[in-house]
């Protein structure tokens, strides 16, 4: 196992907290680098249906099989079992006794909100960063096999076949998650919705048109997307809201968490494929955007992301909000640098600036040189890991 970038605020959440929870995708990793971190503690996992019939049906007895505390892995599987663990916390609440994890973002959320509130600290662990990559002697050199791989530890981990252990991914999130998730009778109409959600990554998020093209419902469009967020597979990106003198688009950006399995839903197996595919540029601005979203979510913060686009069609594909400034940030997959490629930044940092509102301009490429221009800087996609974005 490589070291995760979070692993160290963990470790000193666990020095503070009575408990710290863990979310995350499935496969992203959580239950290697807790039991990595806390080797000394008793492990049980509520995947087993024997241990979530027990947690379910005898929560107290359950929890007794931990008197010093431990690890307790898909604690989502019995949402129940955090009410009785609140009163266990109460009566001892010695900092790191407990560590959850879990693979539902809002469903688990809500059920920490309602009975840990103040009693664990919150982290999620996405999948890989390009800097947790670069860890692996296996890693890839080109921006192709970077999007083709994705980030998934076990590919990198046991150097499996790419093509086979999304195949197996997907087929294990349809038939085994999504069920859990909600009732989703057809599992074929969803696998096509996940194709359709695949086709449109960076772009708004128009749920009726995606109801029509799958044939389904708006409102299961909307549903089959929460479950996709709550899954971790994909999140939407909302528009900037500011006071501007502008008509903002209003529709979020849909984006996946990992460009390898974008391209697998797409058919896309090699480095050719994805060069010459309509989606390249769409499936790098993904890339961006989530490696982002990584590199703060190892940090321990929040995004504060978005995306702008006004009805005169002046656009930005990401926007970080900071609170004295924003930086505009426009994603192109070209290796050679040009002043052309910050254009587009440049025309939204006029408009903010207008509205007074202090903002810097960048564009990410695919080439491989640092440029720092008067009106703003281009940064190669080789690099993005190592900007400090308080002084990009």
């Amino acid at each position: 196992m490589i070291d995760r970038d979070i692993a160290p605020r963990l470790t000193r959440a666990a020095k503070t907290w009575p408990a710290v929870t863990l979310t995350g995708p499935r496969q992203s990793g959580k239950t290697t680098l807790c039991r990595t971190l806390f080797p000394d503690k008793k492990y049980l996992s509520l995947e087993a249906l024997d241990k979530q019939a027990f947690a379910t049906e005898d929560p107290r007895g359950f929890l007794e099989q931990m008197p010093d505390g431990g690890i307790i892995d898909e604690v989502q599987r019995v949402p129940g079992l955090l009410s009785y663990l609140q009163g266990h916390i109460d009566d001892s609440p010695a900092p790191g006794r407990w560590i959850l994890t879990g693979s539902q973002n809002f469903s688990l959320l809500k059920s920490i909100s309602q009975s840990l509130a103040g009693r664990t600290a919150v982290y999620e662990l996405l999948p890989l960063s390009r800097r947790e990559v670069l860890r692996f002697g296996n890693h890839p050199e080109t921006i192709e096999e970077s999007l083709l791989i994705g980030s998934y530890p076990r590919v990198f981990n046991e150097s499996l076949e790419v093509s086979d252990w999304y195949s197996s991914y997907a087929s294990t999130y349809l038939e085994r998650d999504v069920r859990m998730m909600s009732n989703v009778n057809d599992l074929g109409n969803f696998r096509r919705f996940l194709m359709l959600c695949a086709g449109r990554t960076a772009q708004l998020l128009n749920l009726s048109s995606l109801a029509g093209d799958c044939g389904i419902s708006q409102p299961t469009a909307k549903a089959w997307i929460d479950i996709l967020e709550t899954g971790y597979i994909a999140f939407r990106l909302p528009p900037l809201l500011s006071n501007l003198r502008k008509r903002i688009v209003k529709m979020p950006k849909l984006h996946f968490l990992d460009t390898g399995l974008i391209c697998w839903f797409l058919g896309i197996h090699t480095p050719e494929q994805l060069y010459t595919h309509p989606l390249r540029s769409s499936i790098f601005e993904t890339w961006v955007v989530a490696e982002l979203a990584k590199q703060k979510a190892n940090l321990g913060e929040i995004g504060n992301f978005s995306y702008y686009r006004d009805q005169n069609g002046v656009e930005a594909d990401l926007i970080i909000e900071k609170p004295e400034r924003k930086i505009v940030i426009e994603c192109k997959f070209s290796s050679t640098p040009s002043p052309s490629l910050i254009h587009s930044a440049l025309r939204v940092q006029t408009h903010l600036n207008r509205a007074n509102l202090q903002s810097t301009a960048v564009a990410i490429y695919a080439g491989d040189q640092i440029q720092h221009r008067e009106q703003g800087a281009l940064i190669p996609w080789k690099e993005l890991h190592t900007i400090d974005w308080d002084d990009p």
